[in-house]
C-alpha cells in the first residue's frame, strides 16, 4: 500500500491511497485542476481514480469534490449526515454511497473503517484504510485524542495526523477571540505537543511513518512542529520516519512497509 498527501493546510486537503488497482483520494479541498495538476506530478492521470471518500464538510476538504466526482464519474463515500451537510456545496454527485460511522467497508482493495473524531461538523470522522497488510490512519480535524481514537490508531504502521497550531502563537496571534476559543476547544484542532505526544504513545506499538499534516500558517511554522519532535519523540523513538506535509507541496509517494 501506498500513499501521499498531495497537499494539507487551511486552504486545501487531500491524500492519495492506492493499493493493487485501486486509488482512493481523501477529502479534497483542491479545484479539479489544481488535483489533476498535483497527481500528473506523482505521474498518474485522474482516470486512474477509484473513489472519493470524504471525512466530514468543511470546504477545505469538499471544495473540489463535487466538480471531479462528476468530471470522472467517481463514487463518493461519507456518513449520511457529512453528505447531507455537504450537499449544498458539493452538488449532485454521479454515484453516491453512504457508510455508518464505525462500520468497515470495503472499496476494491482497500478496507475503511471510519471512526469517530471530534470537531464541530455533522458526524466527522477518522479512517484505518488497510490492504489486509499494512495500515495507515488518517486523523485530521479533531480538537482531543479518545481513547476510541488511540485504539483504532494503535495497529497502524503509518499515520497521517494533523498537527495544527503552537498554542502560544494562537493565543497571541490575529485570530479573534472566538475563533481561538474554537479552534483550542474539544472540537477544534490538535496542538503541536498533543499530536507529537499521540505519536509517540503509538511509536511503542506498530507505527514506523508518521506524516504531520494540517499546519495553520497562521498559527504554527513547521520549525515549531520539528522541535516538538525533536524534543518529544527523538530520545526514545529515532527510528520513526517523520515528514511534514505542506499546503503547497505534494509530497512523495511513501510505501508502507508490514
Amino acid at each position: 500500500m501506498k500513499f501521499s498527501v498531495l497537499g494539507s493546510g487551511s486552504k486545501g486537503n487531500c491524500t492519495l491511497v492506492e493499493s493493487g488497482s485501486t486509488r482512493l483520494l481523501i477529502d479534497n479541498g483542491f479545484s479539479g485542476k489544481e488535483i489533476i495538476g498535483r497527481l500528473t506530478r506523482l505521474g498518474l492521470v485522474p482516470e486512474m481514480l477509484t473513489a472519493l471518500v470524504i471525512t466530514h464538510e468543511h470546504d477545505d476538504h469538499i471544495k473540489g469534490v463535487g466538480v471531479l466526482a462528476r468530471r470522472l464519474n467517481l463514487p463518493v463515500y461519507a456518513n449520511g449526515a457529512t453528505h447531507r451537510a455537504a450537499a449544498h456545496r458539493i452538488g449532485p454527485l454521479p454515484v453516491h454511497r453512504e457508510f455508518g460511522t464505525g462500520e468497515p467497508f470495503v472499496i476494491g482493495d482497500l478496507h475503511i473503517h471510519p471512526f469517530s473524531v471530534s470537531h464541530d461538523t455533522a458526524d466527522p470522522v477518522g479512517f484505518v484504510v488497510s490492504d489486509g497488510t499494512s495500515r495507515l490512519g488518517y486523523c485530521t480535524d479533531t480538537g482531543k485524542i479518545t481513547q476510541l481514537i488511540k485504539h483504532h490508531l494503535q495497529q497502524c504502521q503509518a499515520l497521517i495526523l494533523e498537527a495544527n497550531h503552537d498554542v502560544q502563537m494562537l493565543q497571541e496571534g490575529p485570530y479573534p477571540l472566538a475563533l481561538k476559543q474554537r479552534v483550542l476547544s474539544s472540537r477544534g484542532h490538535l496542538a503541536n505537543g498533543d499530536s507529537v505526544d499521540l505519536a509517540a504513545l503509538l511509536a511503542e506499538h506498530h507505527l514506523q511513518l508518521l506524516v504531520l499534516a494540517h499546519l495553520s500558517a497562521i498559527n504554527n511554522h513547521p520549525d515549531l512542529v520539528q522541535e516538538e519532535v525533536r524534543r518529544r519523540l527523538r530520545p526514545k523513538h529515532s527510528s520513526l520516519q517523520v515528514l511534514l506535509a505542506g499546503q503547497l507541496q505534494t509530497c512523495p509517494l511513501l510505501e508502507i512497509t508490514s
